[in-house]
């Protein structure tokens, strides 16, 4: 690619030799940007080299450079400068197009790996998130497994400390572990082996919250297993959200933290509401403030009707600068 680009140079510098205003200085503009897209950080620096020679001297060709021209040949190597300055803080050493690429296709896997499988008849699930200002990526994620065979179906709604893309690449190794473990490992066991796996991560704040769920899709039994998280909420028809009493300490904190978990039976018209602190924290108010104002969000938004209810509660969340998502899992009523 580089031996293209130098040919593709050379070629307009002759041209630019004989005719130069069918090929002026701003031209030569054009180059580095095109070898910013496609070279590599040492090969780029050669690029730019070559395109600042051969455009400064189609210049001087012209006449001895002065006023205007000084001028022009000032910037044009100023953003010759800028160009391999931006492609040295593009630490995956890719050019910016594929690593945004390599970015995206990350958040991608990530998001895939908490997609929930299909489940049974009269059983639902539902997630809606948003990062942190907007941005694609975010450290809240989810895993899901569901054993087809026992109808046990598992879920792992995790909080990486901090916020938006800061969060990510600790959000992605931590759904990597979490997603190989899901299923085959379970309960308090596959909490103890994610805490054990942010306690070898390097850093002082490496740490998570999670609130992990296995149900038995066949008898409505269910456990829940909290490491730091807010509280997760029940739905009891005609009444509202009762709160559950599931508590523990955050991941990556202790070497054998102390988890309280809570266990029932999902009723058919019942749900279970997990979420994360981003939707019930912001500054200035207690969370067991946030907590009361998800509840009667919650409460209006499953009474418009339990599709979309995830989307509709993280939606009228207050714009904040925390990652924040919502997962509502819900068994049908029946009807005679």
């Amino acid at each position: 690619m580089l031996g293209l680009l130098a040919a593709g140079v050379l070629a307009t510098t002759a041209l630019s030799w004989e005719q130069y205003e069918l090929f002026p200085l701003a031209g030569f503009f054009l180059w580095q940007v095109i070898g910013a897209q496609l070279l590599r950080f040492r090969p780029l620096v050669i690029h730019v080299v070559l395109v600042v020679a051969c455009g400064i001297a189609a210049m001087t060709n012209q006449g001895p450079l002065a006023g205007y021209r000084i001028a022009a040949v000032a910037m044009f190597c100023l953003n010759g400068a800028l160009v391999v300055f931006m492609a040295g803080r593009q630490r995956s050493g890719l050019p910016s197009p594929l690593s945004g690429a390599l970015l995206a296709d990350l958040r991608d896997r990530l998001n895939a790996q908490g997609a929930v499988p299909v489940l049974p008849l009269g059983w639902h699930s539902q997630s809606a998130m948003q990062a942190a200002h907007g941005v694609g990526y975010a450290g809240d994620f989810m895993v899901a497994d569901l054993d087809e065979e026992q109808q046990v179906l598992d879920l792992v709604l995790v909080d990486v400390v901090g916020k938006g893309v800061k969060a990510a690449p600790s959000a992605l190794l931590l759904a990597g572990a979490l997603g190989g473990l899901i299923g085959t490992v379970r309960g308090e066991a596959l909490i103890e082996a994610a805490n054990a796996f942010l306690l070898r991560q390097d850093g002082d704040e490496t740490f998570a919250t999670a609130v992990h769920v296995t149900i038995c899709l066949r008898t409505g039994k269910y456990r829940i297993i909290s490491a730091g998280h807010p509280p997760a909420l029940r739905w009891e028809p005609g009444a509202d959200w009762v709160v559950d009493n599931a508590r523990g300490l955050a991941l990556g904190v202790l070497a054998h933290p102390e988890e309280h978990a809570s266990v029932g039976v999902l009723q058919p018209g019942q749900a279970l509401l997990f979420y994360t602190d981003g939707v019930v924290e912001s500054r200035g108010v207690d969370i067991d403030d946030g907590i009361r104002w998800l509840q009667e969000t919650a409460r209006r938004a499953w009474l418009r009707g339990p599709d979309g209810a995830a989307r509709r509660i993280i939606r009228d969340v207050p714009r904040g600068d925390d990652d924040r998502a919502v997962l509502i899992l819900s068994r049908e009523e029946t009807t005679t």
